[in-house]
């Protein structure tokens, strides 16, 4: 999708040759000259429009308007949260008449977060899956202009959104993709193909070089599915060689039978979605190579199937990890934290500034968050505080859950070091518990993103979740950006 910022007024952006034009009337909108001005100050008077968020009038050939199509959408007090439930609502309602263009007017006061929250709410309300359903692209959205006062004051917001966007599709595309069309092996030409982009290199490792690292845990999982693991290493250079990197590790596990501990047959369906961890990290790098902020990030993606062949692993096998740790796997369906803590393990060599993993991990963190909210876990208190606010701004919120030592007593093994799983309390907590022991020599924090990172039901699909969240982070740490702008004309 094609994004352009332009300073307009409603008067200009009623000019504007589109299929349709999206008016956002702020709380006290007060109309200036132009019919279309006049009209909404007189049905927001009638009370046929309100100017709360998510209220909206559809007209047709309005005159005085080159668009065909107008929707005067109220977005409350114009604050971020706002603005997105306002496009949300308007860009949706045009999504079965096959807009291709559209402009977008702030008929009132445009901040950088509103700005930001139109572009993504805008690519969000629109997007529409192709890869297995390539007759799906006629319907897409094409190109957007965002009109608003003073295109200057906000154009770095603006340039955030739509790094932000070319992220999170990337993650839903890839969320989004059948299990036959997402295999490991997918996943790593997805990453080579990313390091084409300047400053982004990308490494494959396969089961010969993943065996000689030692990742007992990983192979273990794998071993199971025909299709060969791959452990994939990204890495974007964007701070001094000596910097310290942000390293990213997303689960990668690009279907999930729940392997001997066999998952019920109702909505397994959904189990491609257990690799959404992974696709936020593709994601991530997608956003930053045209982001361009100054700091180094590393991707770690550890990719394979839970498989239940007559090599699967069994309830009560023992596997020894690359940190040299043993497990008692218990239940061969908690198997995204046993390839997670080898990937954890290697990120050590990084020396990183801080490791945050990424997983649709545990059920129990759906039943305690829904969908709403990301659970954050993390060993270090700044780097807690910094997700969390960094999930605010984004509109892409976590909330720290516990990590008491009292709750890894349940991992306790008499075997081995320790087993997989603890009982079915807290266990989102004790997942959280188990990654932790890999994770003693480094900041570290773990985001399970098991209710956020897809929709079931009608609305089936990925989110892109917690993309917004991730850029915001890094972009925190790494001080200003440094946009890559290209020119950006309007056919």
């Amino acid at each position: 999708m094609d994004f352009e910022l332009k300073t307009l007024d409603l008067d200009g952006a009623c000019a504007d040759k589109c299929d349709a034009l999206v008016v956002l009337l702020p709380e006290g909108f007060k109309p200036g000259r132009g019919e279309l001005a006049r009209l909404a100050a007189a049905a927001l008077k009638a009370g046929d429009l309100e100017a709360k968020a998510g209220k909206q009038l559809q007209l047709y050939k309005t005159g005085g308007v080159s668009a065909p199509r107008v929707v005067l959408a109220g977005c409350g007090d114009a604050s971020a949260r706002a603005v997105r439930t306002a496009v949300q609502g308007a860009v949706g309602a045009l999504k079965a008449a096959a807009v291709k263009r559209l402009t977008l007017c702030f008929a009132g006061a445009a901040t950088g977060p509103a700005v930001r929250a139109a572009v993504q709410a805008a690519a969000d309300a629109s997007y529409v899956y192709t890869t297995t359903k390539p007759k799906a692209d006629a319907r897409k959205l094409r190109q957007v202009l965002v009109a608003v006062p003073d295109a200057a004051a906000v154009r770095d917001a603006f340039d955030h959104g739509v790094a932000a966007v070319k992220g999170i599709e990337t993650a839903k595309e890839w969320g989004n993709r059948p299990p036959n069309h997402a295999t490991p092996t997918h996943l790593a030409d997805a990453a080579k193909a990313l390091a084409k982009a300047p400053g982004i290199s990308c490494e494959v490792l396969g089961p010969k070089e993943v065996a000689k690292l030692g990742m007992g845990s990983f192979m273990a999982v794998a071993q199971g599915s025909a299709e060969p693991l791959r452990f994939i290493v990204l890495r974007y250079n964007g701070g001094a060689r000596a910097d310290a990197p942000v390293v990213l590790v997303g689960k990668g596990i690009t279907f999930d039978t729940g392997g001997i501990s066999i998952k019920p047959a109702p909505e397994m369906d959904e189990m491609k979605f257990d690799m959404c961890g992974a696709a936020s990290v593709l994601g991530v790098f997608s956003a930053l190579a045209q982001l361009r902020p100054a700091v180094n990030v590393v991707g770690l993606i550890p990719a394979c199937e839970n498989m239940p062949d007559g090599r699967a692993i069994k309830p009560g096998d023992v596997v020894t990890s690359m940190s040299g740790q043993t497990i008692e796997i218990l239940n061969t369906d908690a198997e995204g934290r046993l390839i997670l803590c080898d990937a954890l393990t290697y990120a050590e060599r990084f020396k990183p500034r801080a490791v945050v993993d990424i997983a649709t991990l545990t059920g129990a963190c759906m039943i305690a968050l829904g969908a709403v909210r990301s659970g954050l876990f993390a060993s270090d208190d700044a780097l807690a505080q910094a997700l969390h606010a960094a999930g605010e701004q984004a509109l892409d919120p976590c909330w720290r859950m516990p990590l008491d030592d009292d709750y890894g007593d349940g991992l306790k093994s008499n075997f081995a070091d320790m087993g997989n799983v603890a009982g079915r309390a807290g266990g989102a907590i004790t997942a959280a518990k188990f990654l932790q022991k890999f994770t003693a020599k480094m900041p570290w924090a773990h985001l399970d993103i098991a209710g956020t990172a897809w929709k079931g039901g009608a609305a089936k699909g990925a989110t892109g979740r917690p993309v917004a969240l991730l850029l915001d982070y890094i972009a925190g740490q790494a001080g200003e950006p440094k946009p890559a702008r290209a020119p950006r004309k309007r056919k």
